[in-house]
């Protein structure tokens, strides 16, 4: 699933890999609910911070 993209995410590829908008991936990324490192301006997610996400939601069951 992951394999296509970079080792690090940027929130536009973020925002591909969970078939969601542009802002709702800002809004998962400015509230922390998926974690990044910031550079300036720009959010950039490791793929494991991606992973981490999801292997927390598998035990979470309230609604993003």
């Amino acid at each position: 699933m992951l394999h296509n993209y970079n080792d690090v995410l940027k929130v536009s590829d973020l925002a591909q890999v969970l078939g969601i908008g542009k802002n709702a991936a800002y809004a998962l990324v400015n509230q922390r609910i998926i974690a990044s490192i910031r550079l300036g301006r720009m959010h950039l997610i490791p793929k494991q911070y991606l992973i981490d996400f999801f292997e927390a939601q598998r035990y979470n069951v309230t609604k993003l």
